[in-house]
């Protein structure tokens, strides 16, 4: 029988929540996964994330690290564990305008970061919903409606506030710590908790959006040619798009971003995507940043979107490649498919610099199921792609196992955030079943 939570320390107290709590049935689930973990822990300083990793640690429990609870893999809950939720560590601040240096804690939601910044003139692409969680974007990745003039979140990283396992609290940046500040550009998880990121933004008020409705060909042929478009476009332009079912036929619903401050240079970057296919939907705006992210996005995760979801990545885009897509969103085993333009900005960065080292790509292609659809129907839709990506973004990923970390993590990158992984969290206090691969097994 498992043994009762010991009494928490003093310097926890109100801090957690346990099932009699009339705020557990708020914090217990994230988005994508209802779980029934044993106390969510709430800190609202540094202090308090190594007093509640170091009750973690008594209680001998799997531990969630929880930013913002919308991640697709579901790792920010657990069944009888704990759950640190940085819910508390919110604030946004700039730090100095002229360098558009801003501070921003793992707990803020990207929604309430863009209406901090957007008095200022500036805004961090980051993701494409308002209410997905600072810490775990910032330390995967960050592909966001800016991503091809941008780069990725974690481009932008200049330093972090870590929490060790040990209750260590260490800033890392490119001089102190480098080996941790490379890890958690792309693999914080597995590391520490980040509790505050300073981040350079860029210059941005208002963008440019389109939103365009194509018929998609069975054959592949609209994805080629989407994929042609943004190849030859100016990086300016990132898209993301996705293959929803029109009765018996399919539509590639297109949310084009133009980062501009003018309609008269966003229309004639958006026009070509018009042509495409059959144009079924067609209008474009001048929106400020923010509207892309909007508070509005803000709402509790209660496990209100179960799915599964794997990802993979192109380098071009060749008939097979289209085709399979196409498969995939198509046939018996139908998966919902998303296909986000990367390429631009973020192949800019030499694959080494930081641990996400997918840096010659242009596509990134998504692809999820939902119940009472499971793992068998997502790999069954998959199949005709597995073997033509090239590598995996970690924040898509349902499953984190010694696979999904081969393909996000290949080669000489997989080594050396292993081996960070070890150094920084020797007894695998991060790498609880379900969340991160254990590899304390093959410790050498």
């Amino acid at each position: 029988m498992r043994q009762r939570l010991t009494p928490v320390p003093a310097d926890l107290t109100g801090t957690v929540v346990t099932p009699g709590d009339r705020r557990y049935a708020g914090l217990r689930s994230t988005y994508t996964t209802r779980g029934t973990p044993e106390a969510v822990l709430l800190p609202r300083t540094t202090a308090e994330v190594a007093a509640a990793l170091g009750y973690a640690r008594e209680q001998g429990r799997p531990v969630a690290v929880r930013s913002g609870g919308h991640g697709l893999s579901g790792s920010s809950t657990n069944d009888g564990g704990l759950v640190i939720d940085l819910s508390a560590l919110n604030r946004v601040e700039v730090l100095d305008r002229a360098t558009r240096l801003v501070r921003v804690e793992a707990g803020a939601r990207w929604a309430q970061v863009a209406a901090a910044l957007a008095p200022y003139g500036l805004a961090i692409s980051s993701g494409d919903h308002g209410n997905v969680g600072v810490g775990g974007l910032a330390t995967g990745g960050g592909v966001g409606w800016l991503v091809r003039s941008y780069g990725l979140t974690v481009d932008h990283v200049r330093a972090v506030k870590v929490v060790l396992a040990d209750g260590t609290v260490v800033r890392a940046d490119a001089d102190r710590e480098p080996e941790l500040f490379w890890a958690v550009r792309g693999a914080g998880a597995g590391v520490g908790i980040v509790v505050a990121f300073e981040i350079e933004a860029t210059e941005v008020r208002n963008v440019g959006v389109a939103q365009i409705a194509v018929a998609a060909r069975p054959d592949g042929s609209t994805l080629r040619r989407w994929a042609e478009v943004l190849r030859e476009s100016p990086r300016e332009l990132s898209t993301a798009a996705m293959l929803l079912p029109y009765g018996s036929s399919t539509v590639l619903s297109i949310t084009a971003v133009v980062a501009a401050e003018s309609l008269r240079r966003v229309r004639p970057l958006v026009a070509p995507l018009r042509e495409i296919g059959d144009l079924l939907d067609d209008r474009v705006d001048l929106v400020p940043y923010p509207a892309l992210v909007p508070t509005a996005h803000l709402h509790p995760n209660v496990g209100q979107q179960p799915n599964l979801t794997t990802n993979g990545l192109l380098a071009g885009m060749d008939g097979g490649d289209a085709a399979a897509i196409m498969r995939a969103a198509r046939g018996r085993h139908r998966a919902l498919v998303q296909l986000r333009s990367v390429g631009g900005a973020v192949n800019d960065v030499p694959p080494e610099e930081t641990a996400y080292p997918h840096r010659h790509q242009e596509t990134l292609v998504v692809a999820s199921v939902f119940p009472p659809h499971g793992p068998g129907a997502l790999d069954a839709a998959w199949r005709g792609l597995a073997d033509r990506v090239d590598g995996a973004y970690v924040n898509f990923e349902s499953r984190a196992d010694a696979r999904t970390f081969g393909r996000a993590y290949p080669g000489p990158t997989g080594e050396r955030v292993a081996a960070a992984w070890r150094r920084y969290d020797p007894d695998g206090l991060f790498r609880a079943p379900g969340r991160l691969p254990d590899l304390t097994a093959s410790r050498g």
